[in-house]
């Protein structure tokens, strides 16, 4: 309805950027925070819309319409050459969200810089241990195929998997991947 509250959000961070190379809890807090708003953002100017992927050719992270410090980004750029190569942080796949019914459920709280570090373990618990998206059994890992895409931020996956299961894991247990839905997360 009123979208005004998320355009003057956007507008604060596009005139707040903290510098691309700040490796600071304060600057991921912010770049996790612009990614999930820049991609609400793309959602609702785009309403109804059954899939993220009906955008732009199916690959709507690709276009450059965020404008942050002056400077033109894509979804990816915040993501890919942002987010990923300074904060070297495996958990942000828990927190930034593609709008799809199979990434992480979007927080209701923003990210802070006092806070990222319990914020994101926190959600990467919660993820992992959701059996909506995740099967953790003793000997069988049933996972996200994020945690595939990614698995070079996750280093060994299935010892990630295990410092979060709230299920004791064998080190030989198989691991497989879910298949990934696309569709709208409505929530």
């Amino acid at each position: 309805a009123d979208q005004s509250e998320l355009d003057a959000y956007l507008t604060f961070l596009s005139n707040n950027a903290p510098s691309t190379s700040d490796k600071s809890n304060a600057a991921l807090a912010f770049w996790m925070n612009a990614y999930n708003a820049f991609t609400i953002k793309l959602i609702v100017e785009n309403y109804p819309v059954a899939s993220i992927r009906d955008l732009e050719g199916g690959q709507p992270w690709d276009k450059k319409w965020i404008t942050i410090g002056g400077k033109e980004y894509s979804l990816n750029n915040i993501e890919h050459d942002i987010i990923r190569p300074v904060f070297d942080e495996p958990r942000i796949h828990f927190a930034i969200v593609c709008a799809a019914k199979s990434c992480p459920p979007l927080d209701n709280k923003a990210f802070f810089g006092n806070t990222v570090d319990t914020h994101l373990e926190r959600l990467t618990k919660s993820f992992l241990n959701n059996k909506q998206f995740n099967t953790l059994t003793s000997d069988k890992i049933t996972i996200t195929p994020i945690m595939d895409w990614y698995a070079k931020d996750f280093g060994d996956v299935r010892a990630f998997v295990q410092k979060y299961a709230d299920t004791t894991i064998s080190n030989k247990a198989k691991i497989k991947y879910t298949d990934y839905d696309w569709s709208l997360n409505k929530q």
